[in-house]
């Protein structure tokens, strides 16, 4: 994918931004830091397990995400990568957790058995612990030149969005409305905005708080993220009925199948897709002070819109 952008062209000429080099690249070194941080050791098989799902491919986008605006905000993908490496473990946590039987009882996880299917309950619940736990001892022991205030800051951010107030809590709202037809408009953006945005949220201002960005900054960033974060989960909605199980790499149809409010249920896909674009060029718009710096993240937040799995 080429993003194509004329504003800030002194020549006239269309400058383009190279997204798929720029995720394949990106990708590349996001898993040769996840594979060093996790060797395998005695005891062997929680190791294993928790390599097992870590190392199982995806877009890797909430690192990306991370070290993208830690760069735009004048940090380095160095100073990132650990957070960057961490955001993966708690998100690779909650696959792991979210496809057990007593949640959402899935057997394929981009595009292979899930974690459970190979090693059992017991082993993928002590992986998805294990990876939580290590991730923010990740952090802490291996992020370098950054001021220890704001690494604080990073810390205190990953933790609220992956409790109750952020992940778990969206989880627990989700599960109590499996199988009811009542569930609002309101109580459904809750559910995604805590349960898939607040993370993403927290890999875009991460970035910036790693790079010291001024608070200004930062609002225009969580404002982009927490934009993006639903326009994805409006698509995920969207391919969980239009997608293949081939395409998506896990179960296609399971929230028909368990009777889940989605956005296309109560809009309509039409008019799930236009929500979707509009909230990207929301996304979009808050990053106009940046001017061409913004590239890789403007060219993210069309590629949510514009993916098929």
């Amino acid at each position: 994918m080429v993003v194509t952008d004329d504003r800030h062209s002194p020549t006239g000429e269309s400058p383009t931004f190279d997204l798929s080099a720029y995720l394949n690249q990106r990708q590349a070194l996001v898993e040769a830091a996840l594979d060093r941080a996790f060797p395998v050791i005695y005891p062997e098989k929680i190791y294993e397990s928790m390599r097992y799902s870590l190392l199982a491919g995806g877009k890797r986008l909430r690192p990306i995400l991370c070290l993208a605006t830690c760069e735009l905000t004048g940090g380095t993908v160095e100073m990132a990568m650990p957070t960057a490496c961490a955001l993966e473990m708690i998100h690779t946590m909650s696959l792991i957790h979210d496809d057990l039987p007593a949640m959402d009882n899935d057997d394929y996880r981009r595009g292979r058995l899930t974690n459970h299917k190979v090693y059992g309950d017991d082993i993928a619940i002590l992986a998805g612990d294990g990876l939580l736990a290590y991730a923010f001892e990740h952090v802490v022991e291996e992020t370098k030149n950054v001021p220890a205030e704001q690494l604080l800051k990073v810390i205190a951010r990953l933790g609220r969005a992956v409790g109750a107030a952020g992940l778990v809590g969206g989880q627990v709202v989700d599960l109590e409305c499996e199988g009811r037809t009542d569930t609002t408009l309101e109580t459904l953006h809750f559910i995604h905005t805590h349960k898939t945005g607040a993370l993403l949220e927290a890999s875009v201002v991460c970035g910036g708080i790693l790079a010291g960005a001024s608070a200004a900054d930062l609002q225009r960033l969580s404002r982009y993220a927490q934009n993006i974060g639903l326009a994805f989960q409006i698509v995920d909605d969207i391919l969980d009925i239009t997608a293949t199980r081939a395409e998506l790499g896990k179960t296609a149809g399971k929230d028909l199948q368990a009777k889940k409010a989605t956005y296309p249920s109560l809009w309509g896909l039409e008019e799930s897709r236009q929500q979707a674009k509009q909230l990207v060029e929301d996304a979009k718009a808050e990053l106009a002070p940046f001017a061409e710096k913004a590239q890789p993240l403007q060219a993210l937040a069309d590629f949510i819109t514009s993916r098929t799995h």
